[in-house]
C-alpha cells in the first residue's frame, strides 16, 4: 500500500514522481543560507570557475527532464499493463530490496563506461560532455545539467536499463529513481554537512565526486552515482583528504596516500 494508490498509478508516479523529487531537494540546497564553514569550495570561487548562469542551467535541466518523462511514459507503456489508477501485483520487500541493489550496480556500471568514454573520446567531450563540466563548482540544482544526449544517453537510457534487468515494478521504480535523483543531488550539492547519511554511508559522495569536477581530477573518480567499484578496479578511482580550510569550510584535495 503506496499514498498515491487509488489517485495515480504506478506508471505516472514514476515518470513525475523523481521531478518534482529534484526539484524539491534541489531547492533545499538552493535555499540554504550560504553555510561558509561546510562548503567545499568558497563563493568566489563559485563565482569565478562557473561558466554557465543559473538559468541556463535550469533551462538545461528542465530540458532533459522533459526528455526523460517521454522515454519514462513509453518504457512503462510497453512493460505494464495496468491502467490510469490500475495496480499489478508487488513481490515481497525482500525481493524489491534485492531488484534495487540489482539496479544500482546495473546503473553504476553504464554510467561508468559511458561517462569515462566521454572522457576519453575528445569530440565527445569537448561537444557533449563538456557542457557538465561548466560547473567546476557543483551546485545541487545542476546535477542534471547535461548536453541533451549525454542526458538521453547517460541518465535516461541508463535508468531504463537498470529497471529492465532487475525486473523490477513501476512502483518499485519509484522508490529506485527517487532515491538515485536524490543521491545525484546530493553527490553534486557543494556541502559536507555533518550527519549527511549519503557521506556516512557511500565512498561515493560529495567529496568524492567534486574532485573529478576539477582539473586534476578528470581523469579519475568516474564512478556515480552509487559506488566506488569500477573506479577502484579498472585503476581510475582516487581518494581525497577532507581538509579543514582557515577562513572556513571543507577542501577536497588528492590524497598523499
Amino acid at each position: 500500500m503506496v499514498f498515491w494508490e487509488g489517485y495515480v498509478s504506478d506508471e505516472v508516479m514514476g515518470t513525475f514522481a523523481p521531478i518534482v523529487v529534484y526539484w524539491l531537494y534541489a531547492g533545499f540546497f538552493q535555499l540554504l543560507p550560504p553555510l561558509d564553514n561546510y562548503r567545499l569550495h568558497t563563493r568566489k570561487e563559485e563565482d569565478a570557475k562557473n561558466s554557465v548562469p543559473l538559468g541556463s542551467v535550469v533551462k538545461g535541466v528542465l530540458l532533459q527532464q522533459v526528455v526523460q518523462a517521454a522515454v519514462a511514459h513509453l518504457l512503462f507503456l510497453v512493460t505494464s499493463e495496468t491502467g490510469l489508477v490500475g495496480t499489478e501485483i508487488q513481490p515481497s520487500v525482500l525481493i524489491q530490496v534485492v531488484q534495487i541493489i540489482i539496479a544500482m550496480f546495473v546503473m553504476d556500471t553504464w554510467q561508468y563506461f559511458v561517462h569515462r568514454y566521454m572522457h576519453i573520446n575528445k569530440f565527445l567531450y569537448r561537444h557533449i560532455h563538456s557542457q557538465h563540466h561548466k560547473l567546476v563548482v557543483p551546485y545541487a540544482i545542476g546535477a542534471l545539467y547535461n548536453h541533451p544526449l549525454e542526458g538521453l544517453l547517460l541518465d535516461t537510457v541508463g535508468g531504463a536499463i537498470s529497471f529492465l534487468i532487475s525486473g523490477m515494478t513501476a512502483r518499485t521504480a519509484v522508490i529506485f529513481f527517487c532515491f538515485a535523483v536524490v543521491k545525484t543531488v546530493d553527490d553534486h550539492c557543494g556541502l559536507w554537512l555533518p550527519g549527511n547519511l549519503f557521506h556516512l554511508f557511500f565512498q561515493n559522495n560529495t567529496a568524492y565526486h567534486d574532485i573529478h569536477h576539477q582539473l586534476h581530477g578528470l581523469k579519475y573518480n568516474f564512478s556515480q552515482p552509487f559506488f566506488p567499484i569500477w573506479d577502484k578496479l579498472l585503476g581510475t578511482y582516487m581518494p581525497y583528504d577532507l581538509i579543514k580550510r582557515p577562513e572556513g569550510g571543507f577542501e577536497a584535495r588528492l590524497s598523499k596516500d
